[in-house]
């Protein structure tokens, strides 16, 4: 099998596979890991908050969100919120949104459900008492959340996001359906244009394995270091 393995194919693109695509994922995965832990903070205090409306609407969003397939989510972003967009604004045609802004608001929004449910349990894993202490010394909801609750909270939590941050690393693949050079598009790319297909899909593969590999024994090896010992 090996005998007709091309690795010249391989040398020859890994610019265009690094410098393009790698290039691509890693700062779509990076901003919308950003993005999704920020609003999805948001809306684990929305749903854990006493405020009549706002826990309903909040596990509405992540219910919702969590039962759509990703790639459906990809493709209604990328094909109606030109139209959407065309119809809010009144404008004549529709809006032009580009691959990458495309995309980042897909996986920001998507991975807010998900990490909204890691803040979740790391707020609850935090004992009531604090709280209560918090509330006594006439802080509010917000400034307890801010200032006690979410800095205890993230420090319980970054093991998993990070985590899930490596499942959306792996995720940001399903952009290849929309023909964006992210790194398994520029794979894509090279395979059918040398008729490589064999050789330059097992090397994806193997990137995203050893980089997935990787980022999973730091994970662990963090976990390790930031456990509390009660």
């Amino acid at each position: 099998m090996l005998a007709n393995f091309d690795f010249s194919v391989i040398v020859n693109a890994l610019p265009y596979l690094f410098l393009t695509g790698m290039t691509f994922t890693l700062t779509l995965t990076a901003l919308a890991a950003l993005g999704g832990v920020i609003l999805g903070t948001l809306i684990a205090m929305m749903r854990l908050s006493g405020l009549p409306v706002a826990p309903v609407v909040a596990k509405g969003y992540v219910n919702f969100m969590r039962s759509l397939p990703l790639v459906l989510v990809i493709f209604w972003f990328y094909f109606l919120v030109p139209y959407i967009g065309q119809w809010l604004t009144g404008a004549d045609r529709p809006i032009q949104v580009g691959a990458f802004t495309s995309s980042l608001v897909t996986f920001t929004l998507f991975e807010a459900a998900y990490f909204s449910e890691i803040m979740r349990a790391g707020i609850q894993s935090i004992p009531k008492g604090q709280s209560a202490a918090a509330s006594a010394l006439g802080l509010t909801y917000w400034q307890s959340m801010s200032n006690i609750i979410l800095p205890q909270a993230f420090r319980n939590m970054l093991p998993v996001l990070l985590t899930q941050t490596i499942v959306l690393f792996q995720d940001t693949s399903l952009v290849y359906v929309l023909s964006i050079t992210d790194f398994l598009g520029a794979a894509s790319k090279v395979a059918q244009r040398d008729g490589r297909l064999v050789e330059m899909y097992l090397f994806a593969a193997v990137v995203y394995f050893v980089i997935c590999f990787f980022a999973s024994t730091l994970v662990r090896r963090l976990q390790r270091r930031i456990a509390i010992i009660r």
